[in-house]
């Protein structure tokens, strides 16, 4: 058989519904908040208690961001949000003074404690910080991870044993070294002292995701692999655009990328993606896997502004991907 090359169309399946959005969407606006706000995005998600948590990047008039929880029972409406933030920048700690963004969670099984990893953003550009809470009231800041500028950063649930003959933690980040934006991987003993760098998704040059990408949510454990969604940046005539793909990583060994999209899952294309206050940006950034219903709930910030859901079916993005070996 012929091998096909890079440039050729691809005849697979359909893709473009693979992510509905919801037909309400946005989901939260900052109408929603209990005080004055002038934006709520880019939300982590997990499930806590029973219902569907997202820790919402809430940023104030003057600029500085917080994070701030809200709750719903089926993570679509009814939201219950809290009146005061859950973290927020310290006066005495210096990463955070211009303010936290961007969240991700996860449940570290080690720990046996919720890990959150957020952006800090100082004078001397954005760092990975983490923070640990078992109750979403009380948070033990662990301080920032690694050097700046970094950004877009998960935790793996679990350990791996990669090159090492002891279990090591793995993050996914986004340093900017030599101006190059591409997704990385490192290892650490005990989330203190990390090593063993390595790209791990590059951008491309000449697609959709050739001048930046970026984690969108935290990587989500599936029979087939960690699936993990992501931005992909193209610098276009009247500004960046964000657009929304996925790949999936190999389950003992997370160096290993198996699969990643050809295509776009999702790209601006609703009025609430183009007006606000970065117009063309859907940012993933949470996502719920309920393998008993088949389906993934995809939270994601839209045009900087307000907070998108779409759903999909894991089965149907996993026989796509199946189309995209690398």
């Amino acid at each position: 058989m012929r091998q096909k090359q890079r440039n050729e169309p691809n005849l697979h399946p359909p893709w473009r519904n693979l992510l509905k959005r919801y037909p309400q969407n946005p989901i939260i606006t900052p109408s929603d908040w209990p005080y004055q706000v002038n934006s709520t995005f880019n939300p982590a998600a997990t499930v806590f208690q029973d219902k569907i948590l997202l820790l919402v990047r809430v940023e104030d008039c003057r600029g500085f961001s917080h994070l701030t929880v809200a709750t719903s029972k089926n993570g679509v409406d009814n939201w219950e949000i809290e009146e005061t933030p859950a973290l927020f920048p310290e006066t005495d700690v210096r990463e955070e003074q211009w303010g936290l963004e961007d969240p991700r969670i996860v449940w570290l099984e080690e720990e046996q404690k919720y890990a959150i990893t957020y952006v800090s953003f100082s004078k001397g550009g954005p760092v990975i910080s983490l923070a640990f809470t078992e109750d979403f009231k009380k948070f033990d800041k662990k301080g920032s991870l690694l050097p700046p500028e970094d950004k877009d950063a998960s935790l793996f649930p679990r350990k791996f044993t990669v090159g090492d003959s002891q279990p090591r933690y793995a993050l996914i980040h986004r340093p900017i070294i030599r101006g190059e934006a591409h997704i990385w991987l490192s290892f650490s003993p005990d989330l203190k002292h990390w090593g063993d760098h390595r790209v791990l998704i590059p951008t491309r040059h000449g697609w959709w995701d050739q001048h930046r990408v970026g984690l969108g949510t935290q990587p989500i454990e599936t029979p087939n692999g960690w699936l993990i969604f992501y931005h992909g940046v193209r610098a276009t005539a009247s500004g960046d655009l964000y657009r929304v793909g996925a790949a999936m990583l190999d389950l003992e060994n997370p160096t290993r990328v198996t699969y990643r999209s050809q295509e776009w899952l999702m790209s601006p294309a609703a009025s609430f993606e183009w007006l606000g206050d970065v117009p063309g940006v859907i940012f993933p950034s949470g996502a719920i896997f309920d393998p008993e219903k088949d389906e993934i709930k995809l939270y994601y910030g839209a045009a900087d502004q307000s907070i998108g859901l779409a759903t999909g079916s894991y089965q149907d993005i996993w026989r796509y991907l199946q189309f995209c070996p690398v």
